[in-house]
């Protein structure tokens, strides 16, 4: 438990970030989720939406500091890789 006003505050700001990058991380794995769904449905088209989509979300999260920046640019260079794959394949 904390004794000083300072790390009272410490505790409160920490919670606070701790429920925001929750809805930020969450909201990225939902944006993932979909892309995955448009993949399995075939269409280079809605792949390329979702991923369009995915990419901004990623992107956001980042920049928000909830995720470093070299882990969102590797996952939207592999959702890209499986986008490109499945367009060559078509």
């Amino acid at each position: 438990m904390a004794n000083h006003k300072s790390a009272e505050k410490r505790n409160r700001q920490a919670q606070i970030r701790r429920v925001r990058n929750k809805i930020n991380r969450k909201r990225m794995k939902t944006s993932i989720r979909s892309f995955e769904e448009a993949m399995e449905t075939g269409s280079v088209d809605s792949a390329k939406d979702a991923l369009r989509e995915a990419t901004i979300v990623i992107a956001r999260t980042a920049r928000k500091g909830t995720i470093h920046k070299k882990n969102a640019s590797r996952k939207i260079s592999r959702l890209a890789k499986r986008v490109n794959a499945m367009e060559g394949a078509a």
